[in-house]
């Protein structure tokens, strides 16, 4: 796999996580203790927030992508049907260079330059990135919401005088040993300090000791809901460190989007 492809691939993940999580006034003073919240409340704001998504949403996005090997940024246009399918349009220098789409199923990348295409599934994510990641935690990712969140499952409070956080597991069992030969996805959520919004996600999969960190270091509200402004990706595994920084530009939610993908006659598939 090329690296264009890697970094275009993991585009996809947007999903995608490293600022402080506490304040310091300009004098560099002591870390401010946050009001306590009760668990049930700070576990309603989080179902809040994953219950909402618009029925289409449209931005155009700066990125820059840095790993080991690869310093790269390009702009792209994403449109997005709920519960649907999203596309993507990535551009260099202005000049459209892939175009993809991505539905429950498969990932389709077209690339205008060499003139080819693939299709693959989506457990494409997983070989490439190590967290078997589903058409809809892009979505989440991509909208900012707190990233598969199950409303049916019990939740617990992290003791932090300076976040409020939420995880799905319980310290003790985050710690057991034989963790590490479990498949199970470890999940922590840091609301912002007026426990209204998503400020940061911690993703970890212990199996093959994978770690996302999504960073929310800004928002922009947008028809009455906050949407990402600025977000930082970090995703490390054994092998690499990958960071995906996005800017969000000329968010849309009203506008029906239409989801075109035209693979032209003459394109074979990539090698």
């Amino acid at each position: 796999m090329t690296h264009l492809n890697k970094f275009y691939s993991l585009l996809f993940l947007l999903a995608l996580v490293l600022t402080s999580c506490a304040k310091k006034n300009l004098e560099g003073s002591e870390l401010l203790k946050l009001p306590k919240i009760k668990t049930a409340r700070l576990v309603y704001v989080l179902d809040s927030l994953a219950s909402y998504k618009p029925k289409y949403f449209y931005s155009k996005i700066s990125c820059k992508y840095d790993d080991t090997t690869l310093h790269v940024s390009f702009k792209t246009s994403i449109r997005m049907v709920k519960d649907s399918a999203f596309s993507a349009l990535i551009s260099f220098a202005t000049i459209p260079i892939y175009n993809s789409i991505l539905t429950k199923d498969s990932l389709t990348i077209v690339d205008k330059r060499e003139k080819c295409y693939s299709k693959e599934k989506l457990s494409y994510l997983k070989d490439n990135f190590g967290v078997a990641f589903e058409y809809v935690n892009v979505e989440e990712l991509l909208l900012g919401l707190p990233f598969a969140f199950d409303s049916t499952q019990r939740y617990h409070h992290v003791p932090d005088p300076y976040n409020y956080v939420i995880s799905s597991h319980k310290k003790r069992d985050i710690r057991r040993s034989d963790r590490r030969n479990q498949e199970e996805l470890i999940f922590k959520y840091f609301l912002t300090d007026d426990a209204k919004g998503m400020k940061k996600m911690i993703i970890d999969s212990p199996s093959d000791t994978t770690n996302v960190l999504v960073n929310y270091n800004s928002m922009q509200l947008v028809e009455g809901h906050n949407y990402p402004d600025e977000v930082e990706l970090t995703v490390l595994t054994p092998r690499n460190k990958m960071v995906i920084l996005l800017n969000y530009n000329k968010i849309d939610v009203i506008e029906k989007q239409v989801l075109e993908l035209v693979i032209p006659e003459e394109y074979g598939k990539c090698k």
